[in-house]
C-alpha cells in the first residue's frame, strides 16, 4: 500500500492522541530510517504524517538525529508543507519562558551532521536567504493571536550542537549578537526542507533563558528539568495552535516560493 500525506509534524510525543484511526508506518530511505515509525491519521479532511524527531524513547539526542532521512521520509509521503514545534531557550529579556516566538531567520553553530542531500555527483546551492515559509508564518501569527497565545512574529535562532547546554561567555556573545532563541534541532531540519521543496514553519516554544541574562541574579542557568516542567505545561497550547494552523493551510496551493 502507498501512503501520502499532506502535512507533516515533527515534534514531541502526545500529538498524535488527539487524532483518531492512527496508523503507524516504518519507513526506508537512501539515508536509513527516520527517528521512528511515522504516524498517519485524518484531521478534518488532511491527511497529517507525525514524527517525534528524537524518537519515541527521546533516543537521538540532537547531533545524532537522521535529519535526512526525517526530511526524506516526509518527502516520499508527498507532504507539501512541515510544522516544527520545539523547545527553545530565550537570548533576550523580552521573551519570556511560555511565549511563543515565529522564527525567520537562524545561525548555524553545529558542526560534522549531514546537511545536504547534494552529496555529488549531482551539485546544487539552494538558497537559505530566507529559510522558513513566509505563507506558514503568516498563518501561524494569525493563529496565536487568534487563540490569544503570547508569540512574536519574528526572531533569529541559533542553532548549537548539543547536547550540552551554553556556557554563560557564549550565552553572552549570541544575546549581543542579537539573536533571540537558542535551539539543538532548527539546522539542517529546516535546510533540508528547503532542498526537498517542503515548506516549513518553526514554532519555538520559549522554556527557559538559556545560561542566565546579564545583570538579572534572579535568572539561574538552564536545567533539563526546567525545559521539560515548561513545556509540559504548555504542551496543549502548543497541540491547539498545530490544530488551529492545520485548519488554514490551504493544501491546494502550490505557488509558494518555496517550491522554486
Amino acid at each position: 500500500m502507498e501512503y501520502k500525506a499532506d502535512i507533516g509534524v515533527f515534534g514531541g510525543s502526545g500529538f498524535y492522541s488527539f487524532l483518531e484511526n492512527v496508523e503507524e508506518i516504518e519507513m526506508e530511505t537512501p539515508y536509513g530510517k527516520p527517528s521512528d515509525k511515522i504516524s498517519i491519521a485524518t484531521y478534518n479532511g488532511k491527511r497529517i504524517a507525525f514524527l517525534p524527531r528524537h524518537g519515541k524513547k527521546h533516543q537521538y539526542p540532537p547531533h545524532m538525529i537522521p535529519y535526512r532521512a526525517n526530511i526524506y521520509a516526509m518527502k516520499q509521503l508527498n507532504v507539501s508543507c512541515i510544522l516544527a514545534p520545539s523547545a527553545s531557550g530565550s537570548l533576550q529579556p523580552h521573551i519570556k519562558p511560555g511565549d511563543f516566538v515565529i522564527c525567520d531567520q537562524f545561525v548555524d553553530r553545529t558542526w560534522g551532521r549531514k546537511d545536504t542531500f547534494y552529496d555529488g555527483p549531482v551539485t546544487k546551492h539552494i538558497s537559505s536567504a530566507y529559510p522558513y515559509c513566509p505563507e506558514l508564518r503568516k498563518l501561524a501569527i494569525e493563529t496565536c493571536r487568534e487563540q490569544g497565545i503570547p508569540a512574536h512574529e519574528n526572531g533569529t535562532v541559533v542553532v548549537i550542537q548539543g547536547p550540552r547546554f551554553s556556557t554563560v561567555a557564549e550565552s553572552r556573545w549570541f544575546s549581543s549578537m542579537g539573536w533571540h532563541v537558542i535551539n539543538m534541532t532548527q539546522y539542517p531540519e529546516c535546510y533540508l526542507a528547503r532542498e526537498m521543496n517542503i515548506c516549513y514553519v518553526n514554532i519555538s516554544l520559549i522554556t527557559d533563558y538559556d545560561a542566565g541574562l546579564e545583570g538579572r541574579d534572579d535568572i539561574l542557568p538552564v536545567t533539563e528539568e526546567e525545559v521539560y516542567r515548561v513545556f509540559n505545561e504548555n504542551n496543549e497550547k502548543v497541540k491547539k495552535l498545530l490544530f488551529g494552523l492545520i485548519d488554514k493551510i490551504d493544501i491546494s496551493r502550490h505557488d509558494c516560493v518555496c517550491k522554486k
